[in-house]
């Protein structure tokens, strides 16, 4: 993943972040706060937006008490985020890192939280959101030994290469007999020779990351691995190139991972498959990431077997059915086992009770669904499924007393509000409460009259009038 610029954003949650900044440019730091961190909740990587919640916390710091009791209450209120953001940071980094904003929402400098949000922003590949912490961390203490380390090794990824030499040679002077800090700076000076490579056009948010390359060589073969389509002849050098390199490196993660989405991109999921088991083979083996990308790539052949279907052969419909079927059970099989393997990665059971519903499986899916309501991230998507689960029980008062408590929650108008009341409105028809229905249909009606068939609906109870 690459942060992300305004341009990189869809139009609602551009408008969402103008309005958090004119709030912080008005000084209502509060619901700026509120604001950018629902746009981050749903566009994590976005950049100028993190920055400016970082603005919209501190000065709301500022603008309070900052007495000893209020610092204590303050960091007991964030030790449960900071937990749960320490669980979450080996296998969902994005998590973690929303978790650790959350305690700096209550306490923009601690210094834990600050800790926890850097390490999880370098492990979801996001270096310069990862600065954003680091620089309060090594302005707090300049002579710790391992932050200033991982500071300087964060610069350089996001290509301030000579600035992270700085911060390691100052820390060679302050500890002058460590050769490990010694060679860490040796190895950061040797990689400063790159900075021509590209690394001036990242530091102004201009490039794209590269990691250290051996030659200028490699540099363009990676800039070729990262166009989103490769023509056939670019895909096969790289093929060819990286097994070359696979020889000599048999262990290296990123090759095989590279191999492996080249060889899905050329329809060869057999081989791709090859290769992912390869790095389930090593340390880096125990990734849920890794379990998911297996599990898109054998999805993707049952997809790529139904495109091959001739439409006019007298068994298509029924090779379809059974293709389609056998994908279905693939994916729930396939997710319960990612359930079973990591049971505290709510994410996975969301998406568990996704496909249960799907199934009609609706006892099940509610039992995943109350559970992964319990992730912030997941938390207005998990109720609105559990009233369809209800709803589809004939459980309507249960469905509505769901919708309502999401709703109360969403003070985003956008697509999940429209489709919580769209819900809410049906579940109110079919318990014959017709009055009461029509208002959220109305609400809908009034800022979007396209939606679904709200204007049917609407124009229908006004004519029954």
């Amino acid at each position: 993943m690459s942060e992300k610029s305004l341009q990189d954003v869809s139009r609602e949650v551009r408008e969402l972040y103008e309005r958090g900044l004119e709030a912080l440019r008005r000084d209502n730091h509060e619901y700026a706060q509120m604001l950018l961190t629902q746009v981050l909740n749903r566009e994590p990587a976005f950049l100028d937006a993190r920055k400016a919640l970082r603005q919209a916390q501190q000065r709301k710091a500022a603008a309070k008490s900052t007495g000893f009791f209020k610092r204590i209450l303050s960091g007991a209120a964030a030790s449960p985020e900071l937990a749960r953001a320490r669980l979450a940071l080996r296998s969902n980094p994005l998590e973690a890192m929303q978790l650790a904003e959350e305690a700096l929402n209550a306490d923009p400098n601690n210094m834990t939280a600050h800790k926890l949000f850097a390490e999880a922003a370098v492990a979801a590949g996001l270096p310069r959101m990862a600065l954003l912490s680091y620089e309060v961390l090594f302005a707090h203490d300049p002579r710790d030994r391992e932050v200033a380390v991982q500071y300087a090794h964060a610069l350089a990824d996001a290509g301030q290469v000579a600035k992270g030499e700085q911060v390691l040679a100052a820390l060679v002077r302050v500890y002058p007999g460590d050769p490990d800090l010694a060679q860490e700076l040796k190895n950061l000076s040797a990689r400063r020779t790159l900075t021509e490579a590209g690394y001036g056009a990242l530091e102004t948010g201009t490039g794209s990351y590269r990691d250290v390359l051996r030659n200028a060589e490699e540099a363009k073969v990676l800039e070729q691995e990262q166009k989103v389509q490769k023509s056939e002849d670019t895909t096969e050098r790289l093929i060819r190139e990286y097994e070359a390199r696979l020889a000599n490196e048999p262990q290296n993660v990123r090759l095989l991972r590279s191999l492996a989405e080249l060889y899905t991109q050329k329809h060869d999921y057999d081989r791709a498959l090859q290769y992912y088991e390869r790095i389930r083979a090593t340390e880096a083996g125990q990734d849920p990431s890794l379990d998911r990308a297996i599990a898109d790539t054998v999805v993707r052949k049952f997809d790529h077997q139904l495109a091959r279907l001739d439409p006019a052969a007298p068994d298509y419909a029924e090779r379809t059915r059974e293709i389609e079927a056998a994908k279905q059970a693939f994916r729930l099989e396939e997710c319960k086992k990612r359930v079973e393997k990591y049971p505290t990665d709510l994410s996975i059971r969301f998406e568990y009770g996704q496909l249960l519903f799907e199934a009609g499986r609706i006892t099940e899916a509610i039992a995943e669904f109350q559970k992964a309501q319990n992730n912030p991230h997941k938390r207005i998507a998990a109720l609105a499924y559990l009233a369809r689960c209800f709803a589809q029980r004939k459980m309507y008062d249960l469905a509505a007393r769901t919708l309502q408590n999401a709703l109360k929650e969403k003070n985003v108008f956008d697509d999940e509000k429209k489709d919580l009341l769209y819900q809410l409105g049906c579940v109110l028809e079919a318990m014959g409460r017709r009055d009461e229905a029509i208002e959220p249909f109305k609400q809908i009606y009034e800022v979007d009259i396209s939606y679904r068939d709200v204007a049917a609906k609407v124009d229908a109870y006004y004519a029954g009038q």
